[in-house]
């Protein structure tokens, strides 16, 4: 059994890496630019950076997102993980976002595909600390992320 859940923890990690990767030079660049920008006083959009902790196996790592508005009024979400020394994997998602209280909460979901299913996050966050839940059919944990020190 437990052999079975680490050949699936490395099969989602390989995907994810798969998928990922090729956006990587990309994010980094995007990340970059979003140093010079002016960060936004009463908003989640911008750099932010923190970790990531799978509570189904402990598996953790560094994450870096970049949040944007969107003309639709959702928010893109685009994240940058690393696993281990060398994989690096990253994913786009599209948050609906809600003001409560000075803070900001949100949920999306993204379906990755068979075997995968469908990524659902929901959480909260104010100008300077962003927290989600994410669920999915093989995994479940948590992002924890504040904004960079200049």
């Amino acid at each position: 059994m437990l052999h079975g859940l680490r050949t699936w923890s490395v099969r989602a990690v390989a995907l994810a890496a798969l998928l990922g990767f090729s956006g990587c030079s990309t994010f980094n660049r995007d990340w970059k630019a979003a140093a010079t920008a002016p960060m936004p006083a009463n908003s989640i959009e911008g750099r932010w950076e923190g970790k990531w902790l799978s509570d189904h196996n402990g598996h953790n790592g560094q994450l870096r997102a970049l949040v944007r508005k969107l003309d639709n009024g959702q928010y893109e979400t685009r994240f940058l993980a690393t696993y281990g020394v060398i994989l690096r994997f990253g994913m786009q998602v599209k948050l609906d976002v809600q003001p409560a209280g000075g803070l900001w909460q949100f949920s999306g979901a993204e379906d990755l595909g068979k075997p995968y299913g469908v990524y659902r996050y929901e959480g909260k966050a104010s100008a300077t600390n962003f927290f989600s839940t994410y669920k999915a059919s093989f995994d479940h944990g948590t992002f924890q992320l504040s904004r960079p020190k200049p």
